[in-house]
């Protein structure tokens, strides 16, 4: 399971849009944070996204993301989903090339057409009715005559799943009044896991139990002062210390510290700061 970090970045991004402090200014490409999302590779060919922030479709144009075959969704704010309809290239790329008559509407002169295929999109019940709310215009169906829509199947993400041979589980966390989760991903076969919680401001204790050891915890961490719904450096190092992972990446980091500042802080833990680009395999 190779995991390629697409934003690592808070809300606003950074750098933020008017700001000339020394992270926004820096020269440190890992001082670039786009919003946050996820790229997982199974195995060759075979992948999914956590998340679909607004600047996913850069980071998949960057770091070459063709793999594609789910989209799990922690929450539905405009940071985690602004590039969703980006997914409907996704369709295409696993879709099914047809003969058809090059004077048929959409056929444009080609001799074929591309059939797109529908992605399973996991989420809590209540983000899925948030996104259809959102994208109202989103179905399993897709586009008619060549105009191109997202072609997406919303799933409960409430019991455990399987997404490209790996076993995944949703958990639900405090990110103040609003629906949200993080995922416990377990490849059986090489008996090695990673958890992913980029929002929230309370882990409960029946999460923290099942978290407990995994091989890589991904957790956000926006800053040092305080926040009404989102875990500050304190905060985050004790839970980080609960969880006792083999090895930890803080996200959803604001514009506060450095890259290398982060490290400094960090230094001597087995916790690093993420960068956009950053893969990792476990």
């Amino acid at each position: 399971m190779k995991i390629r970090f697409l934003g690592t970045g808070t809300s606003v991004g950074v750098p933020q849009i008017g700001c000339d402090c020394p992270t926004c200014t820096s020269s440190d490409p890992r001082d670039r944070r786009n919003r946050c999302g996820l790229h997982v590779l199974c195995s060759p060919g075979r992948g999914f996204l956590v998340d679909t922030p607004p600047e996913m479709r850069l980071a998949c144009v960057a770091y070459g993301v063709k793999d594609v075959e789910s989209v799990l969704i922690t929450h539905a704010h405009m940071d985690h989903i602004g590039g969703f309809d980006d997914i409907r290239r996704f369709n295409t790329i696993n879709g099914e090339t047809v003969p058809c008559d090059p004077n048929s509407p959409g056929a444009n002169g080609r001799t074929f057409r591309i059939i797109g295929k529908p992605m399973n999109c996991y989420a809590l019940p209540e983000t899925i009715e948030q996104m259809h709310r959102i994208f109202s215009y989103i179905s399993n169906v897709g586009g008619q005559n060549g105009l191109f829509r997202p072609q997406i199947n919303f799933t409960d993400n409430t019991s455990p799943f399987s997404v490209c041979g790996i076993e995944v589980e949703a958990l639900k966390v405090v990110h103040g009044d609003f629906p949200c989760c993080g995922y416990l991903m377990r490849d059986a076969v090489r008996g090695k896991s990673a958890a992913y919680i980029p929002d929230c401001h309370v882990i409960p204790e029946d999460v923290l139990a099942k978290l407990h050891g995994v091989d890589l915890m991904i957790l956000n961490c926006l800053r040092e002062r305080q926040h009404p719904t989102h875990l500050t450096f304190e905060r985050s190092m004790a839970y980080m210390r609960e969880i006792a992972p083999k090895e930890g990446r803080f996200v959803h980091m604001c514009h506060d510290y450095t890259h290398v500042q982060w490290l400094e802080k960090l230094a001597g833990t087995q916790i690093r700061p993420a960068f956009d680009g950053e893969e990792i395999e476990i």
